[in-house]
């Protein structure tokens, strides 16, 4: 197991934001994360993200798609028009593998798009994409 954190070890202390209002995913992948050395906030949908945003100035942000009060296309596009955090990836999360889902979501910004359940791969390809750690 040490080989692998070494490997890893470069993501330790990135600021990963996870927003899904599923608390079993949010735990999956805050323990994903955390066990690679990120340091990890979680939101319950896209108002509590945005408060949290400006705090923690997040280096990559995974944002579920199907949320109460606000969306996660309207989160991400509320991310990719503020200036101080829209060369923030966003990778967007969704049980659904739908073309349209994708495209929306290219539309309103999202750097990437990860079908649910997620694997660690996954996600730490997609950190590894867009962050250079």
């Amino acid at each position: 197991m040490a080989q692998q954190d070494s490997a890893d070890s470069n993501l330790k202390g990135l600021r990963v934001m996870v927003i899904d209002d599923s608390r079993t995913i949010r735990r999956t992948a805050e323990t994903l994360l955390a066990r690679e050395g990120c340091d990890v906030v979680s939101a319950t949908d896209g108002f509590e993200a945005l408060s949290k945003i400006a705090d923690h100035n997040p280096q990559i942000i995974f944002v579920d798609i199907m949320m109460p009060r606000l969306d996660g296309y309207q989160t991400c596009a509320l991310i990719k028009n503020n200036q101080t955090f829209k060369n923030v990836p966003v990778i967007m999360l969704s049980s659904k593998d739908g073309l349209f889902d994708k495209a929306r979501g290219r539309i309103v910004g999202s750097e990437q798009y990860l079908t649910k359940p997620f694997t660690r791969d996954e996600l730490l390809g997609a950190i590894r994409t867009y962050v250079n750690a």
